[in-house]
């Protein structure tokens, strides 16, 4: 069976939203991908202030925002659709919208982007809230995507994800298990804006500096990274925990970004020998940060003791994984199917996670 999805995502670095068109091919359980277009919306600054400052927003604002932010969904579709030319070709639209409150410790998660405004704006059918079914059951609702790397990247020992936050996961004994890292690129992009430029290309400024030992001290020594699988990040622990801890070291910047970016590199190798591997492994690794070569270097570094082999893909799986997943989510649900692992977020079962919004008319 053949499906033609969008998958759409907008993840906590906010560099824009992330959309592919895919066909997904499922035969006897088997899945396989062919991305067909693929492109990222960067936000204007007025949108990325308003998904920044959220949080702060009475219920009133948050929902004329979450409205306001589904039309944009639907329009940016629209436009990616007239673009390449997919008039009549897509089936449905799996979006994951962008998360503003995530604390699955009192069973909340709320992501912005109306579904219903999407597939009124496409005449679309439309999957969104994949999160909600799975924090109901007691999950973390994060990481989402470990349902489409079983799926379309299982010949991998180790899946690394580093965009505003870093997850990791592993699939190796038998059953996925995955969490989140620590924060990544929202904090070296927050580091990186203090000298006029949205993110730190290939890591130039974190390379010219030297690694702080006591603030690295101080970084990992965060209690987040002592507590026991399943776990998961809220945007709030990059921006009001880690970010100050940075700040109130008073050191240059080139020395900040260098020691932040040691700091994912160790994390992400503890999060690594948590998981069970094959000797000589394969991890790959995709998102913003795989295109930061300085950080890929010294996660390779921290990983060849380990005997584990870092695999960047090609482009656009490294920039568009996560949206094509959604896209497999968004067919998932459709088709009655689990899309979040228990095994990955602690809930006391799979569940098929999303809301369904019929676009088409009957």
């Amino acid at each position: 069976m053949v499906y033609r999805s969008i998958g759409i995502m907008s993840g906590s670095s906010l560099d824009g939203l992330d959309m592919v068109f895919t066909e997904l091919e499922e035969r006897a359980g088997k899945w396989a991908f062919e991305i067909r277009a693929a492109e990222c919306t960067v936000y204007t600054a007025e949108w990325k202030s308003r998904l920044q400052n959220a949080p702060t927003l009475s219920a009133y604002d948050y929902m004329l925002l979450h409205a306001a932010y589904g039309r944009y969904i639907g329009e940016s579709v629209n436009a990616f659709i007239e673009k390449h030319h997919l008039f009549h070709q897509v089936q449905i639209i799996g979006s994951h919208g962008h998360t503003v409150f995530h604390a699955p410790q009192h069973h909340i998660t709320a992501q912005v982007g109306d579904g219903a405004a999407i597939a009124a704006a496409t005449g679309i059918n439309v999957v969104s809230d994949l999160r909600n079914m799975d924090v109901a059951l007691g999950g973390q609702g994060a990481p989402i995507v470990p349902t489409g790397e079983k799926l379309l990247f299982g010949q991998y020992d180790y899946c690394l994800n580093i965009g505003g936050i870093a997850n990791i996961s592993s699939g190796h004994s038998g059953n996925y298990v995955a969490f989140d890292v620590c924060p990544a690129n929202r904090v070296l992009n927050m580091l990186a804006e203090k000298t006029g430029k949205a993110f730190d290309e290939n890591g130039t400024i974190a390379k010219s500096g030297h690694v702080n030992i006591a603030l690295l001290h101080l970084l990992n020594e965060q209690e987040y990274y002592r507590l026991p699988f399943p776990k998961s990040l809220a945007n709030s622990f990059g921006t009001d925990i880690i970010f100050p801890l940075i700040e109130a070291a008073a050191i240059p910047l080139e020395d900040a970004m260098r020691t932040y970016a040691e700091h994912i590199a160790i994390q992400v190798a503890a999060a690594a020998q948590r998981l069970p591997s094959n000797n000589g492994a394969q991890m790959l690794v995709t998102g913003g940060g795989a295109f930061n070569s300085f950080l890929i270097t010294l996660i390779q570094q921290m990983l060849t003791p380990l005997n584990i082999t870092v695999t960047v893909p090609a482009e656009d799986i490294v920039q568009y994984k996560e949206a094509l997943i959604m896209a497999l989510l968004g067919v998932l649900r459709w088709r009655e199917e689990d899309t979040v692992l228990k095994t990955v977020t602690g809930a006391t079962r799979n569940s098929i996670g999303g809301a369904v919004w019929i676009g088409q008319e009957a």
